[in-house]
């Protein structure tokens, strides 16, 4: 390859930053998959979601084509390996390769206190969070290699990339995904594959509701988030079509947080009063 600038990719249009690429969008239906499978096909994106809820996929389809979209729903688990394989048999019958891999998948339920945990409850962990992007990963790999390469965005947690004190076992399957996500793009950079995660917090999603049962508490975000307010999913949405697109053509094997600067301020105190570790705390 010659070096020169010539080597960086033009944007072609600034408002259709993903125009004819096929993005494959694991948990694609609600919450932040949601809306990076809407943001992503209103820059032009060709969405395939991977969904285990019918109705959250069909919905999310069904908004992304009314507004002039592509996309298809794909009701799967991604736990499953023999979902996984029928998942990439759809998609790779339609086109060479994904040009971007989103790994949304994840929960912190179930949420056991690791004294009080098991093989089950670990395993149930390992799945939901980690295993899952290895199988959808290694089921595209070689055809995004052979089609010229792709991006991958994982979408892990903040708590990959600090101390959690609520379950150790998410925190570990998290900061797998992270590493996971770092030696992706040490390994196979040079064969046009870029990967980078996005760690969130603080934002309102269906696993993880930020609003119910603090109505009266508004005017505590500006202690519990340095930016001052709640985090919706348009905010990773925003930061995984960078990640996704040429704008980002020389960013590889990096895991942003975007969780409106809880990691920088600290995140987590415990709590004499409450027992407990806090991380929206009323009073300490």
């Amino acid at each position: 390859m010659t070096q020169s600038p010539d080597n960086v990719p033009e944007i072609a249009d600034w408002n259709r930053l993903l125009d004819g690429k096929v993005a494959v969008v694991t948990g694609g239906g609600d919450g932040i998959g949601g809306g990076i499978s809407r943001l992503f096909a209103a820059h032009g994106a060709i969405v395939e979601v991977a969904e285990i809820d019918p109705e959250r996929a069909e919905k999310v389809v069904d908004d992304i084509t009314e507004a002039g979209g592509a996309a298809r729903a794909h009701v799967v688990d991604v736990r499953k390996l023999d979902d996984v394989q029928r998942l990439a048999a759809t998609v790779l019958a339609d086109h060479p390769a994904p040009d971007v891999l989103v790994n949304n998948v994840g929960d912190y339920r179930p949420i056991v206190r690791f004294h009080d945990s098991n093989p089950e409850s670990w395993n149930e962990m390992y799945e939901i969070n980690f295993l899952h992007a290895v199988q959808v990963t290694h089921a595209f790999l070689n055809p995004m290699i052979d089609n010229g390469g792709a991006s991958i965005v994982n979408v892990h947690s903040v708590e990959g990339m600090r101390g959690y004190p609520g379950e150790p076992i998410y925190g570990a399957m998290k900061a797998a995904m992270a590493h996971f996500t770092t030696c992706l793009a040490v390994g196979y950079g040079r064969n046009g594959i870029r990967a980078n995660g996005i760690g969130p917090d603080t934002t309102q999603s269906p696993q993880v509701d930020y609003l119910t049962g603090y109505e009266d508490a508004d005017h505590l975000w500006e202690s519990w988030a340095p930016v001052g307010r709640l985090g919706w999913p348009e905010d990773p949405a925003r930061v995984a079509l960078f990640l996704a697109s040429d704008m980002s053509s020389y960013v590889s094997g990096h895991n942003i947080p975007v969780d409106g600067g809880t990691k920088a301020g600290g995140g987590w105190f415990f709590s004499p009063t409450a027992g407990r570790f806090v991380n929206r705390p009323r009073d300490l």
